[in-house]
């Protein structure tokens, strides 16, 4: 496998350690909320992560430079977006602390141990199958829409490969909030910590960041909302801080 750019695709700095991440514009890029997860989620000192949907391998190249987790793999569907992640997992030369593996989020649980991650993250489709207009360039459709998968699929596949106390790390829009707690509480994943996202701070939260714990007891805390915007086109400082910049 070579590292060179195919035609369509750019090379990103991630701001961190000088590692960057080949996208293709066309296809999908990683958005804000993969960098806000990679922000919330709380990796230890020799645990090993996995990341479901990994698309182009924005959250463990992001969680290798922020943390001391031991190893990050990324499980990711679709052919091309795991080129892409293996590629800029290969260009950073994390090839002995990143794993990409193309597979579906459906049978996770053959293709890895149970009971065999401290941490999983998740970034799923937000949309379900018939809300919205699905893309038409299906890689998007694919990364948006509950197409392949549904977030049924995501909480069981992530109950069944975490450890007993392992933490899911999720990042989802506040409309499906009251699905998510349910469908998590469903297979023992105990939400322990949530954040909501506000573009602005007048104005409501468009996503919402979710910690839950395999076999918890049941108590929430709400943290202090994030606010990406201070104005128009200025970030936070807390923003700028998860960035790197």
């Amino acid at each position: 496998m070579t590292n060179e750019l195919r035609p369509g695709e750019r090379l990103d700095d991630l701001n961190r350690n000088g590692y960057k991440i080949i996208q293709n514009p066309e296809k999908f890029c990683f958005g804000m909320d993969a960098v806000l997860l990679s922000g919330f989620a709380k990796v230890k000192t020799g645990e090993n992560v996995l990341d479901l949907g990994t698309g182009t391998g924005i959250i463990p190249i992001l969680l290798e430079a922020k943390t001391d987790g031991k190893h990050f793999t990324g499980l990711e569907i679709q052919e091309e977006s795991a080129d892409m992640a293996q590629r800029s997992v290969s260009y950073n030369h994390l090839e002995e602390k990143i794993s990409i593996v193309q597979g579906d989020i459906r049978e996770a649980d053959r293709l890895f141990a149970l009971a065999s991650f401290d941490v999983i993250t998740s970034n799923p489709p937000y949309m379900t199958g018939n809300h919205g207009l699905v893309n038409p360039k299906m890689p998007k459709a694919i990364a948006r829409h509950e197409v392949l998968c549904t977030f049924d699929d995501v909480a069981r596949q992530a109950s069944r490969l975490l450890k007993p106390g392992g933490r899911f790390y999720l990042v989802h829009r506040p409309f499906r909030l009251a699905e998510l707690i349910v469908t998590l509480s469903k297979y023992h994943l105990e939400p322990k910590r949530m954040k909501l996202v506000h573009p602005f701070a007048d104005k409501e939260p468009n996503m919402v960041l979710l910690e839950a714990i395999r076999g918890a007891k049941p108590r929430i805390t709400v943290e202090p909302p994030l606010i990406v915007y201070q104005k128009p086109g200025v970030y936070t400082d807390e923003i700028y801080s998860i960035y790197g910049y």
